[in-house]
């Protein structure tokens, strides 16, 4: 049973790197037209910097949330991802949504910086930058961060919420102690995303963050263009992962998103989306009324 006390969800688009860049000129504004609440960029390798693409879309919108999830903590220096976020914060207040997290393993080592302990870099990167990011002064030898005597000139203030990324059960753990909030990987059913909620609050109590993206189509063969998305992140098709059909359908499986402890439900287009603009317009226009409703 939906729990009617939830309060509805943030509504957002993932920009997946399957997208060339140059469409996010027009879906960025797009987005805030239709009435969501974010829009999530990636940074995946070889294809996209979520820095660059969360600084373009916060200059073509003025009210919409921008998220990055995420930047791959092996791949930057700490100080320079500081130095990154606190000046896109302070050029738009209140509107980024940074996240780090490990990044995908085969990826570091194909650039030669895969840790041999990633959950210890993740939690000495998340640490140095949440001080960093707060205006002090920061010296620490770890076993991967490194830093003399790092201050900002110009810190944020207040810093923006630092969301970290993870899957395994220790890294949500992690996430959940040194988070602001926990973004979770593309194409996950209900059924994980609830088991991934009732972690979180046994590690960090209710109410914190998490982000969770719901892959979807509508109209003509939706639910053969979800079946072959599928398999593309990893999941498998016939075993409740994206959602196709129409705005009731779409709905309601946001909703069972949010009972399951989502606090932002994010929709990923499926590859070759044939009319995203109007895909964009349903989720605006007839899925949202309907959450918020």
């Amino acid at each position: 049973m939906a729990d009617t006390d939830r309060p509805a969800p943030q509504l957002g688009l993932a920009f997946v790197p399957t997208l060339a860049p140059e469409r996010l000129r027009t879906l960025a504004p797009a987005v805030e037209a239709v009435g969501l609440d974010e829009l999530w960029v990636w940074e995946d390798c070889f294809k996209q910097s979520g820095v660059a693409s969360a600084a373009a879309a916060l200059a073509w919108t003025t009210r919409l949330r921008v998220g990055i999830g995420l930047l791959p903590v092996p791949l930057r220096n700490v100080a320079l991802t500081a130095m990154e976020l606190a000046t896109l914060e302070r050029m738009f207040p209140g509107r980024l949504v940074p996240g780090v997290g490990h990044g995908v393993q085969a990826w570091m080592a194909q650039v030669g910086v895969r840790p041999a302990s990633p959950l210890t870099l993740l939690r000495e990167y998340a640490t140095a930058l949440r001080a960093l990011l707060a205006g002090e002064r920061v010296s620490v030898e770890g076993r991967y961060v490194q830093l003399d005597d790092v201050a900002l000139d110009w810190p944020p203030a207040p810093p923006p919420p630092l969301m970290l990324g993870g899957s395994g059960p220790r890294s949500l753990e992690l996430t959940a102690e040194l988070g602001d909030g926990t973004l979770l990987a593309a194409a996950l059913t209900v059924e994980q995303v609830a088991d991934v909620g009732a972690l979180l609050a046994r590690t960090r109590g209710a109410g914190h963050p998490l982000v969770a993206t719901v892959i979807v189509a509508t109209g003509a063969d939706a639910q053969q263009r979800v079946d072959a998305e599928v398999p593309l992140w990893g999941g498998e098709p016939g075993r409740g992962i994206g959602v196709a059909g129409d705005a009731a359908r779409v709905a309601a499986e946001v909703r069972a998103f949010a009972d399951a402890g989502a606090t932002s439900v994010v929709f990923q287009p499926v590859g070759g989306e044939p009319d995203l603009d109007g895909w964009l317009g349903f989720l605006g226009g007839e899925v949202a009324p309907l959450v918020r409703g």
